[in-house]
């Protein structure tokens, strides 16, 4: 993904690696992408796609072993995170830079309320009092939609919901106002109308704060209409970049493509659900070419023994394969676009 010299934040040719007993899993091999203030990135791909893995060294929380970065560069705000101290690196998380997990139900302490929990940010970061730490975290809760803030801002985690457990993680998230939040699967486990609830709240924090908002998932469907640009990853590799809905008009990488036909459709009733065959690659043996040619529809020799680049397809377009333009085509005619 092409880079701009104002970007919020621009990752660099990065790579990520895990050493194990079978040998060194390369999780993240060479990923680029940016995010500017106000604008939303999603990034998809299947599990094991190296998409969390990417937002982990982004956050500073992958620092210590098996995993390692061996190569590349995160700047945020051109400045390279890498470079920092430990000391420098927490300073920025919280503070500027933010994550929300997937599983609020372990990431929020269970022996703890949430009003102490939403509090300490404001105790540990800007030194207030406990009591004025309370009063913001009941505006926090306010600010997320949790009903009844005040009489709730004593409860612990078990006893909300797990769509109201995970506003808490987002309330969390915002509540020092950072420039930058990574929201890591952030409706898994939720059913469809809080998903849309949920994605409709980040929407409008990020307007309301103007902050930059990178948004990871397995699923095309609950970015559409959030996301401002995708970035696919698979293997370990950006395959394709493009801003939201052309990705979703054309493809231009079979991987996407499968993606999008495996999304049900109301329109299609009594349509078989298309599958992706096979399975993704082990990060131990990552096949050579692309990686993705096991799988896929339009693999040729070439595919078998060279790596294709991200090819420029359009204007804000990469596509990491090498017959994107029949991918292009076919996407096309079978939409009737």
């Amino acid at each position: 993904m092409t880079s701009s010299p104002t970007a919020l934040l621009d990752v660099r040719d990065l790579h990520v690696a895990f050493r194990t007993r079978e040998g060194v899993a390369k999780a993240v091999n060479g990923v680029s992408y940016s995010v500017n203030a106000g604008e939303t990135l999603a990034v998809l791909g299947e599990s094991g796609s190296g998409k969390s893995v990417t937002a982990q060294a982004i956050t500073g929380i992958l620092d210590t072993p098996p995993g390692f970065i061996s190569k590349g560069e995160i700047l945020f705000k051109g400045t390279d995170l890498l470079r920092m101290s430990g000391g420098e690196r927490r300073k920025v998380r919280g503070a500027q830079m933010a994550m929300i997990f997937q599983d609020a139900l372990s990431a929020l302490n269970p022996v703890l309320n949430v009003g102490d929990q939403l509090g300490e940010m404001f105790v540990v970061h800007r030194g207030m009092s406990h009591k004025d730490a309370r009063a913001k975290a009941v505006e926090l809760m306010d600010r997320v939609r949790i009903p009844a803030a005040r009489e709730r801002v004593g409860q612990y985690p078990h006893q909300f919901s797990g769509g109201m457990r995970q506003r808490i993680m987002i309330a969390m998230a915002i509540a020092l106002e950072p420039e930058l939040i990574i929201a890591d699967e952030p409706t898994t486990a939720l059913d469809v109308t809080v998903q849309a609830q949920v994605m409709e709240l980040l929407a409008e924090l990020r307007r309301e704060l103007g902050m930059g908002l990178i948004l990871i998932t397995h699923d095309l469907g609950v970015v559409a209409d959030v996301a401002d640009k995708i970035a696919v990853m698979y293997a370990g590799r950006i395959v394709e970049t493009a801003p939201v809905h052309e990705i979703y008009r054309s493809p231009a990488h079979p991987y996407t493509k499968g993606l999008l036909e495996s999304i049900p459709r109301l329109d299609q009733k009594g349509r078989q659900l298309y599958a992706i065959k096979g399975l993704p690659p082990s990060l131990l043996r990552i096949p050579p070419g692309c990686a993705f040619h096991p799988r896929c529809p339009l693999a040729r020799q070439v595919c078998r023994t060279d790596e294709p680049p991200l090819y420029e397809v359009g204007p804000g377009r990469r596509s990491a394969c090498h017959f994107w333009k029949e991918c292009l085509v076919e996407r096309t005619d079978s939409s009737g676009a």
